[in-house]
């Protein structure tokens, strides 16, 4: 009985060595690659998973497409990462989506090798410390819907070459120390971005390519940034939330003709004068803040306008009226 049952036992062991071999998913060349991202980051824990031995469509902070089985995905973040991103990022061909984010010891520069990664959507190297310049090769990946490098240590000029991708809607480039001027090439991005250049050295004017986009949210707040403003406001426009807070700007706003689809406007801490429109009181605006500006006259009665705190008023040349003091 027992000599029968060996030869069984090692059949059964030899077929489930063979099973586990042609079951595993993950492609052999990905996971080549991955071992090697994992050993260029000095074999993290957060990357503890990424057993040589296991499925590395099983792995953490990775996902495999369900039909093909190749990496696809590639998101590591809030954990103990120290070191540059390495080339091998750019070795993983079926990419749409690269995210480190949250990893503060994660220095160096943008990787020039991520220009390979031809199916990448998603791109978020945010909250990391990392340096130089904004690369100008991003403009080749024309699948891009989404770039964020917020809160990182990024210098120079924005790439004019960013508007040349056809499907963003998202750019986060705020909190960094970029400079120079806002590219006016950025008139020309699809319909409804949601842009954020707040938080930088920039300089120069909103450019006026500006009144021909219909952009859903701007936030150009905290900068240098001088003259008119009203080429981001139209009556035709859709654009909902609008943040160009303590800048430089100086303009009429009695005369800038608002959307009927604004909700939120914060321009505090400029040097814009003229009124308050009457046209506000007809906006449905959760959030309005116009203080240290040089604004003068009545607050128009109406709308929401006396829903917000006179702290959102204040500090102006002659404003006045509810919730500020009476008008003399």
């Amino acid at each position: 009985m027992g000599s029968t049952s060996r030869p069984l036992l090692s059949l059964l062991c030899l077929a489930l060595l063979f099973y586990s071999a042609i079951s595993e998913l993950c492609n052999p060349q990905d996971k080549k690659v991955l071992l090697k991202i994992k050993q260029a980051f000095n074999n993290p824990y957060i990357l503890a998973s990424w057993n040589p031995n296991t499925d590395c469509c099983d792995w953490y902070t990775v996902t495999c497409d369900s039909t093909s089985h190749r990496i696809n995905s590639l998101t590591i973040f809030a954990g103990n990462l120290s070191g540059q991103i390495p080339p091998e990022v750019g070795d993983l061909p079926y990419l749409t989506t690269l995210e480190f984010h949250k990893l503060s010891n994660v220095t160096g520069h943008i990787q020039p090798a991520i220009v390979k990664l031809t199916h990448l959507n998603f791109l978020r190297l945010s909250w990391l410390n990392l340096t130089g310049p904004i690369p100008d090769f991003l403009s080749k990946l024309k699948n891009l819907t989404f770039i964020d490098f917020a809160f990182n240590q990024l210098s120079g000029s924005i790439p004019p070459s960013l508007s040349q991708l056809p499907n963003l809607n998202g750019l986060h480039l705020d909190r960094n120390k970029l400079s120079g001027p806002i590219p006016s090439s950025f008139g020309n991005f699809p319909q409804g971005l949601y842009l954020f250049l707040s938080h930088n050295q920039l300089t120069g004017s909103i450019p006026s390519s500006f009144a021909h986009m219909d952009f859903g949210y701007i936030d150009l707040s905290r900068n240098k940034l001088v003259g008119d403003a009203s080429v981001v406001f139209g009556s035709n426009k859709t654009i909902q939330i609008v943040d160009l807070s303590r800048n430089l700007l100086k303009f009429n706003l009695s005369k800038v003709v608002f959307p009927k689809s604004l909700t939120s406007l914060d321009l505090n801490h400029n040097m814009i004068y003229g009124g308050l429109p009457v046209e506000f009181t007809t906006l449905n605006l959760q959030y309005l803040n116009v203080s240290y500006n040089r604004l003068c006259g009545q607050i128009p009665v109406g709308g929401k306008l006396q829903s917000f705190d006179y702290s959102n008023y204040f500090h102006n040349r002659c404003l006045c009226g509810s919730p500020l003091p009476s008008c003399k």
